[in-house]
């Protein structure tokens, strides 16, 4: 909850039940088109969201485990779950990003290619990279449990960190889901981020977890800034390619 905001339960309820509904395949439909600025409002369950894509991941490495699959195998049936909750979500928005940003060095160009439905070869890679560095970071943790926690706060933190860079950057477009989206409040994002490092050192403890939440803060800054730079700013695909950074680097720093 947004530190300070006297919203009742029922639209905190509200506002969660959106982020899920957005950020995930699972069924929590509200069936109504959310209003300009709701998904900022609902900024601050987006680590929420994380925390159950991340132990629905973690079940499905479990049952790779009782199954006596490879490790290898198990990690990927991992990631595979993960993308399936959220309906390849982020991946998306990092394909796109990736096929914008090294297409072209013209900004409308950029925008333009990100708004291609097609997939080229900048996307493609940055989708291999992001799988197999996911895979090769579970694979490589000692444990079940660890890895199921690495999981859980690397999905948490990646999303914890977006409604800060919503916040700090502007939208490229004047349309689009970025521009209806809104811009989260300074309480909201900072609530989302608390909540992303509670789950960081519950997780991994507070050393690992400090580090590798700062680490992950790190990588998608230096994307947003990239973006900033490039297009003026982000979009829903820059947003799903911070949170892949984000998620890639908690994973192995939960490794080192």
């Amino acid at each position: 909850m947004a530190p300070g905001d006297d919203r009742d339960f029922g639209t905190w309820r509200d506002e969660a039940r959106l982020a899920f509904s957005f950020l995930t395949r699972l069924p929590f439909r509200s069936g109504a088109q959310p209003a300009p600025g709701a998904l900022a409002r609902a900024a601050w369950a987006f680590p929420v969201v994380g925390i159950l894509v991340g132990v629905v991941g973690g079940i499905a490495f479990e049952i790779g485990e009782r199954l006596g699959l490879p490790i290898n195998a198990m990690a990927l049936l991992a990631v595979a779950v993960t993308v399936l909750t959220t309906g390849g979500l982020h991946e998306d928005g990092l394909a796109d990003t990736m096929d914008g940003l090294g297409g072209s060095a013209d900004r409308a160009e950029a925008l333009a290619i990100m708004r291609d439905s097609r997939t080229g070869a900048f996307g493609v890679l940055a989708l291999v990279m992001s799988v197999g560095l996911r895979v090769a970071a579970l694979a490589a943790l000692p444990d079940t449990r660890v890895a199921v926690s690495a999981l859980v706060a690397a999905h948490a933190v990646s999303r914890g960190l977006l409604p800060t860079l919503m916040l700090w950057l502007d939208p490229a477009r004047s349309e689009g889901l970025a521009a209806e989206a809104g811009r989260p409040t300074p309480p909201g994002a900072t609530a989302a981020v608390l909540i992303g490092l509670l789950v960081a050192l519950v997780a991994l403890g507070i050393g690992r977890g400090i580090t590798a939440m700062i680490l992950a803060g790190v990588a998608m800054t230096v994307l947003a800034l990239l973006a900033r730079r490039r297009i003026g700013g982000y979009t829903g695909d820059v947003m799903g390619a911070a949170q892949q950074a984000g998620e890639i680097v908690m994973l192995l720093a939960a490794t080192v």
